[in-house]
């Protein structure tokens, strides 16, 4: 289904993304990041955060990492100060690239079994699929995030792959 090398280019393309909208959201007041838009999480640091919940709760599976101390129905609010959840933010990035660095082929390409707290139950499914979700979750949300900032006048980075500079 996919390989090494894209698990590394959407890690690059995560950090490059993410950098470009909190960037833009530290350009904007509190008030402003804490509006609710209408958004499916509501605010603009609501909709970050459920992000940064994700990508933890899926890398306390696939990577060993401490999973989130709020439950599902909170994610939203896995962290309400601004400045904690950037550099929660960084932090996961810079660690979501040296997993990706990390991931075999083989890897992607068996089984990933884990006890889901959503479902109440087992699961299992391809590794490669469960991968795509996570990177796919984070682009759909950042996308609102996007559209939000937007809205409200900044200038987040072009979304498009093709466009991603070379340092990251």
């Amino acid at each position: 289904m996919i390989n090494a090398d894209y698990c590394q280019t959407m890690a690059r393309y995560n950090r490059w993304q993410n950098r470009s909208l909190y960037r833009e959201a530290d350009g904007i007041s509190e008030s402003e990041r804490q509006l609710d838009r209408g958004a499916f999480f509501g605010s603009i640091q609501q909709t970050l955060s459920h992000i940064l919940w994700g990508d933890t709760m899926w890398m306390s599976r696939f990577d060993g990492w401490t999973p989130p101390d709020v439950q599902i129905s909170e994610k939203g609010r896995f962290t309400v100060n601004w400045d904690d959840l950037k550099a929660m933010r960084y932090e996961a990035d810079a660690k979501i690239a040296d997993w990706a660095g990390r991931i075999s082929d083989d890897e992607l390409g068996s089984d990933f079994s884990w006890q889901s707290s959503f479902e109440k139950t087992d699961m299992i499914h391809p590794y490669g699929l469960l991968v795509v979700h996570v990177f796919n979750h984070q682009t759909h949300h950042r996308g609102q995030v996007h559209a939000m900032l937007t809205a409200a006048g900044a200038k987040p980075d072009p979304t498009d792959l093709p466009f991603m500079p070379d340092e990251f």
